[in-house]
Parts: C-alpha cells; sequence; structure tokens
C-alpha cells in the first residue's frame, strides 16, 4: 500500500516593504522655518525675562544682572504682588468692563453682520465701508469730546456713583463698543458671505423669519469666528489702560492694568516684584486664548483650502 503525498510548494519570505525616501528639506523652506522661529524668540524674549526676574531676589539681579544665572528661585514675589496690589478687586473690575463690552459688541457686530451680508438691503457696501472706516480713527482725537459729553449725560444713582456717565463703568464699556464693532462687523460679514446661500433658502421655504435664520441658522455656523474675534476682543479690552484712566476718577474702579502702579514705590521700585505682578495680569489672557485655542485656530484657518 502506497501513500501520495503532494509536494510541498516552498514557503516564501513575503517581500520587503520599499524604503521610504527621504524627504529632502529645500533651503528655502529651512530659511523660513528659521525666520520664524527668530521671530518667535523675540516676542517672547521680554515674557521669558520677566518671569524669569520675578523667581530671583532683587538683591541678586542688582549684584549679579538680570543674564548671571540664578542662585535662588522662589514665588514669593507673586504672592507679595498678588497681596499688596489689591489684584482680586481690580480682577473684579476688569471683568466687569471686559465680558459684557465683548458680549454686547460680538451680538450687536453679528446682527450688523447678518443683515449686511445675508440680507439684499440697500446700500450694504456703504454700510460695511463706514463701520470699516471707523477703526481708523485714532482714539487719542476724541479723548477730550467724549471727556465733556460724558460729564453731562445724567444716570440715576443706582448706575453711576456720580450721577453722570462719568466715573462709570457704563463710559468704558460704551467706548470699548464702539471702537470695536466696526472690526467685528467687517470679519463676520466676510464670513458669512463663505456660508452657503441655500441653507438659508432652505429655511425660508420652511417658513423661518429673519430672527430664526439670524440665531438658529447662521449664528450657530459663525462659532469658529465669533470664537476668534472673542479671544481677540477680551484680549484688547483686558489690556486697555487709556480709556479707563481717562473717564475713572474714583480709584477703587480702575481695571488690573492699573493695579501694577501701586507695586511703585514712591523712592524705589523693586522691578522683580512688578515682573511678578504683570505675569499675574497677563495670566487671564493667557488662560482665555488656551479655552478658545481650538475655536480660534479653525477661525483662523477656515477656508484656507478652498480652491
Amino acid at each position: 500500500m502506497t501513500v501520495d503525498t503532494a509536494p510541498v510548494a516552498p514557503v516564501t519570505a513575503p517581500p520587503a516593504p520599499p524604503r521610504a525616501r527621504r524627504r529632502r528639506v529645500r533651503p528655502g523652506r529651512l530659511g523660513v522655518h528659521v525666520f520664524l522661529m527668530t521671530v518667535s524668540l523675540a516676542f517672547l524674549a521680554p515674557l521669558l525675562l520677566a518671569v524669569y526676574a520675578s523667581l530671583r531676589p532683587y538683591d541678586e539681579t542688582s549684584k549679579y544682572g538680570y543674564f548671571s544665572l540664578p542662585k535662588h528661585l522662589s514665588f514669593d514675589y507673586y504672592k507679595q504682588a498678588f497681596s499688596d496690589s489689591g489684584m482680586t478687586k481690580y480682577f473684579v473690575n476688569t471683568m466687569i468692563i471686559a465680558v459684557p463690552g465683548v458680549l454686547v459688541t460680538l451680538f450687536l457686530a453679528s446682527f450688523v453682520a447678518f443683515a449686511v451680508s445675508r440680507l439684499k438691503l440697500r446700500g450694504g457696501i456703504v454700510l460695511l465701508m463706514l463701520f470699516t472706516a471707523g477703526n481708523l480713527l485714532p482714539q487719542q482725537v476724541i479723548v477730550t469730546p467724549l471727556y465733556v459729553l460724558f460729564n453731562r449725560i445724567p444716570l440715576p444713582y443706582w448706575m453711576s456713583d456720580s450721577m453722570t456717565m462719568f466715573d462709570s463703568y457704563w463710559a468704558v464699556i460704551l467706548v470699548h463698543i464702539g471702537f470695536q464693532i466696526g472690526f467685528c462687523v467687517f470679519v463676520l460679514a466676510n464670513f458669512m458671505r463663505t456660508l452657503p446661500q441655500e441653507i438659508l433658502e432652505a429655511a425660508i421655504v420652511d417658513g423661518a423669519g429673519v430672527w430664526t435664520q439670524y440665531w438658529r441658522i447662521t449664528l450657530p455656523l459663525c462659532r469658529p469666528a465669533l470664537a476668534a474675534l472673542a479671544t481677540l476682543q477680551f484680549t484688547w479690552m483686558y489690556n486697555d489702560f487709556l480709556w479707563a484712566l481717562v473717564f475713572m476718577s474714583d480709584g477703587d474702579k480702575l481695571p488690573v492694568t492699573s493695579a501694577l502702579n501701586n507695586l511703585r514705590g514712591q523712592f524705589f521700585t523693586d522691578y522683580n516684584l512688578l515682573a511678578a505682578g504683570s505675569v499675574i495680569v497677563a495670566l487671564p489672557t493667557v488662560l482665555v486664548f488656551l479655552l478658545l485655542q481650538r475655536h480660534f485656530i479653525a477661525g483662523l484657518t477656515l477656508g484656507s483650502s478652498k480652491g
């Protein structure tokens, strides 16, 4: 009895994957990266120097210089800066000014941008140009007229202790809204023009009114642009010092940027302590950017891949 055995095919190893080609770095692209890194370091250098100085004692930097190697690092200046300047009160004052200012600015700007870009209004382009031209007016030109005007506008006592618009949060908020709304209208109007018109046409067929088209359809689609503008507007209003200094005489109502003056002595100024206070003041803007970073980048890059 014989058993037939089929021939066994030899086992061959799988072919080796092809070697990935090394991408050659072009000299022009390398130069662009070097340039961008240099510019980034140039912008970060003052901030890094302030953080470095805030961690060192003043006696050490005065003896060895600010660019010397540290011998002792601590966060004592941060505790002293926060307590000596009374930043808690000034932070609250800044939020009272910045948060309503940002919300009202974005609401009014989005409404005007919707009317200009999505509704067929006569003179819409002229209106958009007027809003944009308002940003070209230097702020210092109208300081004196606004100062006289706010002193003559009466307000009830529950709105202002001075019974006028002057020396109240309302004056600073209105000035911020007036100066920032033009830029927001320009950005949002151009953003809304990129939205498909078929969406509004379908909503109109379903019986949607103007308010529904604006609030429930257009505004949710503008979330990236609104987040980017909210980040910029909060940063600008938060860092403002001119308008609060001009329109407020009560020191307890000033924003947090004025709290740094409390760290300056009459005959001596500890600049390391001042650097620690500056870092504390800058932290909220960094936090807002980190929270809205994804929407901020999406708003900046939206449409970059379109032909």
